[in-house]
């Protein structure tokens, strides 16, 4: 009987593959489920808000940093997500057809779902404050007293 000869993957050279070690989160919005990381930009369902406003996505499910996570159950307290909205735009036409056989039933509808861009500014993990821009005191101007 012939032997056969299986080589293995190196699995050392798989980690700079996957690039482990890029903090990155996974939020839902829109009953869907993103894995997001700080800098990339995702299209999500539409929210209603304008462009250039920041977003919290509140709903964190997983929060990874190289060998550190924080996994909900299901969601974790205090943690979120900082985007800021891109704008939006509509999505690809989708063709519906109805068609019954024999009876010459037929209905052609199409949709183009509203999607949100969403740049991800920064991921907080729970207890952390989100890195602000420290605000200019007001200065009184005019006036006596």
């Amino acid at each position: 009987m012939p032997k056969l000869d299986i080589h293995l993957p190196n699995l050392v050279n798989l980690g700079s593959l996957l690039d482990m070690t890029e903090p990155y989160a996974i939020v839902e919005t829109g009953g869907k489920q993103y894995k997001v990381s700080a800098g990339q930009k995702i299209e999500v369902e539409r929210l209603s808000i304008a462009e250039g406003e920041d977003v919290e996505l509140a709903k964190v499910l997983f929060i990874a940093n190289g060998d550190d996570t924080i996994i909900g159950t299901p969601t974790i307290d205090g943690a979120k997500v900082i985007a800021t909205c891109l704008g939006e735009r509509k999505g690809d036409k989708i063709i519906v057809f109805k068609y019954k056989s024999k009876v010459r039933y037929r209905r052609k509808t199409g949709h183009r779902q509203l999607h949100t861009t969403l740049e991800i500014k920064e991921i907080v993990k729970p207890g952390e404050q989100e890195a602000r821009k420290p605000r200019k005191k007001k200065v009184a101007v005019g006036g006596e007293g």
